[in-house]
């Protein structure tokens, strides 16, 4: 195996778990869609290894590639939302599972998708572990910024929680 392909099989071992529940986070616990998303976020890594210009750590880089692809992905489904809505189709959503636990995850995941895309980044990196600034330097605001935007989503979300 060459530099390159080891390269990307230890940035995939170490950080696709990560990736994973970042994306799941964005598709609101959809599985299916959460793994397609970790697997272009890792095509694009793939693609742009050699041009990485080590500004950042691999971890930033790969959180940023993530986002943009789930951002992306976002946009996309809000097209199709309103092209729904225009053909006055109803989409549901009927994959609630019984178990309190995941009950519990599923309505965390829906408060947070009511987020706006910035502050569902944000959150989902906060979950995830990354540290402030590289979640700073990940979403490109000052740290200031961003402990201030914490501070509400986590206000928010615990409204969203309780049904306040």
């Amino acid at each position: 195996m060459g530099s390159k392909e080891t390269t990307y099989q230890k940035i995939y071992e170490e950080n696709c778990p990560k990736v994973m529940r970042l994306c799941l986070g964005y598709t609101a616990g959809n599985e299916s869609l959460a793994k397609d998303l970790v697997q272009e976020t890792f095509i694009k890594v793939w693609q742009n290894l050699e041009g990485f210009r080590n500004e950042s750590g691999f971890g930033t880089w790969i959180y940023r590639i993530c986002v943009n692809t789930c951002l992306a992905e976002l946009r996309k489904e809000r097209k199709k939302d309103r092209k729904l809505q225009i053909d006055g189709l109803q989409v549901s959503d009927s994959s609630e599972n019984p178990a309190d636990k995941e009950d519990m995850l599923n309505q965390l995941y829906t408060c947070i998708n009511k987020l706006s895309s910035t502050n569902k980044a944000i959150i989902l990196l906060e979950l995830e572990g990354v540290p402030q600034l590289e979640i700073s330097e990940i979403i490109g605001i000052k740290h200031e910024a961003l402990r201030t935007r914490i501070y509400r989503i986590k206000q928010q979300l615990t409204k969203c929680v309780n049904n306040e």
